[in-house]
């Protein structure tokens, strides 16, 4: 017997499929104008500032009021992860390459953005409306390549944890990682200097090698797109490569 699958309520108020009750009063505000009220506060003040009842203040409400359009926190963070990505680019004719690497960029920038995300955001396919328009484009690029559908899936997946990890080290580079101002690591420059003391050349040969050649020297771009757009570069050869064996079958 097959499983019966239905969206959770928040879900289904993000997908608009929620049954609108006949009877009583109707409801003044909407899940879209909390969604927005949370992430504002979530962009001022951290994801911190983000509870019940500060959204309540923000739009008017008293928090157990709230409740009637959103049942717990988690829901409320759940349509903030897919509200606050805006309309994903569109392909518009553009080589499928082209338009990746536009995609992937503005998936990465809307993170610097909003870093919150990052705490509330996973690896996983994506639910919500909003997301799966971003996803749908990707896939939609990749249309004439000779990738299979699941191949397309796995492209736009490994594309979106890029630009998750990217973000989140430039984040940690501006916003400061403890341990490393403890150490007295102000950039790439530092941190191999101190690699250079720490590693042993038997132990680690291929890095201890590395950073002993400079490796890290003028390699600021922790915060440099330059730096992204290399990796992008690398993961982009590889779907090349991918289209042209897939070509050489056919």
């Amino acid at each position: 017997m097959a499983r019966e699958r239905s969206l959770p309520p928040v879900l289904q108020r993000m997908w608009g499929l929620e049954a609108v009750p006949r009877r009583g009063p109707r409801p003044r505000l909407d899940l879209a104008t909390i969604t927005a009220a949370a992430i504002e506060i979530a962009d001022s003040e951290g994801l911190a500032g983000v509870s019940m009842a500060s959204v309540a203040a923000q739009v008017g409400l008293t928090t157990t009021a709230l409740y009637r359009y959103v049942d717990s926190k988690q829901d409320l963070l759940t349509a903030m992860a897919d509200g606050v990505a805006p309309p994903p680019p569109e392909p518009g004719g553009r080589h499928w390459r082209d338009y990746l690497a536009l995609w992937t960029q503005a998936h990465r920038d809307l993170v610097l953005q909003h870093s919150w995300v990052l705490s509330i955001s996973h690896i996983a396919p994506p639910l919500g409306p909003r997301r799966l328009l971003w996803l749908d484009r990707a896939l939609a690029s990749l249309d004439g390549t000779g990738l299979d559908e699941g191949e397309k899936v796995n492209v736009a997946s490994t594309l979106t944890g890029y630009a998750l990890t990217d973000a989140a080290l430039v984040l940690s580079a501006t916003e400061g990682v403890p341990e490393f101002d403890e150490a007295g690591i102000e950039g790439a420059a530092d941190y191999g200097e101190l690699l250079v003391g720490m590693l042993d050349p038997e132990t680690y040969p291929a890095l201890s090698a590395a950073m002993r050649a400079g490796a890290m020297h003028g390699v600021e771009g922790w915060v440099d797109d330059e730096d992204f757009r290399f990796g992008l570069r690398l993961l982009l050869d590889g779907v090349e490569q991918l289209i042209e064996r897939r070509a050489e079958k056919d």
